[in-house]
């Protein structure tokens, strides 16, 4: 009898469970983001009505709304209304927990000393007009975010870090342009399912994300998908990016922190709506930038170390445009902030390398004075940029006062892996396959580079 009644339970179990993923059959996505102190939370897109099941070391937990369904009205300079015809749950994880499952499909959990991570940036498949510029979204060989993405999950991360730029698939394929016929566009869902969620699948399932903010996710481009979808932090009206009279506040959030180990944390910086050029004092872009960097102060004095996480490079290079061969330094509006507070050295005392997308390639600078290392790695699908000179050009600064000891970089597509040796990162630069390129050893903020 007592058999019979523990066979009954276990198919009762089982029915239910089968249930529940056929009438959430239509979840579109289900990952796990890092907030505020780390703060896990799961969340899923899914075409249901209603949030589905969630299991906690066998427990069962409730998700809760965070976005309806519903059409954003177009936006200056796009074309069409964002159709988001899907329910967005989410829930933070309670601490501690070792096994996360969604409708019976299992999450990744989230760890407090990752040793292995994941660098990856500017991920989408370009479609512009006003740049003439339209990649074959459905060729490999010219969007590689699909390979990139299987190959980094390859790489067991702990965790992945996306600095930015998530959706490029913003005007209409035009005729003849058939590498993107039948592509969605605009900044709805079918947008960001073609451009991150399907092609970031498996990445998404192998660990935990932190999410940078680009400028592609300002309010005024992909912000309302941004919001729904990647942001760490509760969801309201007046920071959705659906009323343009709100900008002032969607464009803008407060910069938090990861840990990733007992001294050691990262630092997540939204610079979505920076200029390339210096601000004004009496701006009221420089005082909430102003006021957002007084926050990294108040961070990075936490630890003894800290990583640096923007879109917007402020210690690197950017390739000239058309028949200009210069090379263009870093972000103008970020360093005129930053001088404010630390007029030589920008950065936060206790930061001792940054990580950055924007620029489509990659790159790696050692300085011989007191700043940072850095790193730009947003060469992860978008079409590359123009390489960078295989030598600087003489008085090439990426700000002034900054002076490169060492620089390496690339065009090629790929990500970036860090692990955790001793009290030194190992940074490998990998093309799609996950084939080593250039291999680092960053030990505080120096950092030294050799081609392999």
């Amino acid at each position: 009898m007592k058999l019979a009644i523990q066979l009954f339970a276990i198919l009762s179990t089982a029915l239910f469970r089968t249930a529940d993923a056929n009438a959430h059959g239509s979840l579109y996505a289900a990952y796990v983001v890092l907030g505020n102190n780390g703060q896990g939370i799961a969340r899923v897109i899914t075409g249901a009505q209603d949030c589905p099941s969630i299991e906690f070391d066998g427990k069962p937990g409730k998700m809760h709304f965070r976005a309806s369904p519903g059409s954003v009205p177009a936006r200056t300079g796009s074309l069409k209304n964002a159709q988001f015809p899907v329910l967005v749950c989410e829930v933070k994880l309670p601490p501690h927990v070792e096994h996360i499952s969604i409708a019976g499909k299992a999450l990744p959990v989230p760890k407090k000393n990752p040793q292995r991570i994941v660098v990856i940036g500017d991920t989408g498949c370009r479609m512009n007009l006003s740049e003439h510029a339209f990649q074959s979204c459905t060729d490999p060989e010219k969007w590689a975010f699909r390979q990139i993405s299987t190959a980094a999950a390859a790489f067991k991360p702990d965790l992945v870090i996306h600095v930015g730029d998530y959706l490029y698939r913003e005007s209409p394929c035009p005729k003849g342009a058939k590498g993107c016929t039948g592509s969605p566009w605009g900044y709805g869902f079918d947008s960001w399912r073609a451009d991150f969620f399907a092609p970031a699948k498996r990445l998404l399932a192998a660990a935990p994300w932190v999410m940078v903010r680009g400028n592609h996710e300002s309010c005024f481009r992909a912000g309302q998908g941004w919001f729904r979808f990647l942001d760490a932090q509760p969801l309201v009206p007046s920071r959705s990016c659906d009323d343009p009279e709100n900008d002032s506040q969607g464009d803008f959030s407060e910069p938090y922190s990861v840990p990733v180990s007992h001294d050691t944390q990262l630092i997540v910086f939204d610079s979505s709506k920076t200029a390339n050029s210096a601000y004004s004092p009496e701006d009221s872009t420089y005082q909430r930038y102003l006021s957002e960097f007084r926050k990294v102060d108040e961070l990075a004095g936490r630890v003894p170390h800290s990583f640096f996480l923007s879109h917007h490079p402020v210690l690197a290079f950017a390739p000239g445009e058309g028949e200009d061969s210069t090379i263009k330094p870093g972000n103008r509006g970020l360093q005129s902030v930053m001088q404010a507070l630390h007029p030589v050295r920008l950065f936060s005392p206790g930061i001792d390398a940054a990580f950055h997308g924007h620029v489509h390639l990659f790159e790696a600078l050692d300085f011989a004075d007191d700043h940072p290392a850095t790193v730009v790695a947003g060469n992860s699908g978008t079409a590359t940029d123009s390489p960078l000179p295989k030598a600087l050009p003489e008085g090439a600064h990426p700000a002034p006062g900054a002076m490169v000891r060492r620089i390496i970089s690339g065009s090629g597509v790929g990500f970036l892996t860090i692990e955790r040796i001793g009290k030194q990162w190992l940074l490998t630069e990998r093309n799609r396959y996950g084939k080593p390129q250039v291999r680092c050893t960053l030990r505080g903020q120096s950092l030294l580079c050799a081609r392999l």
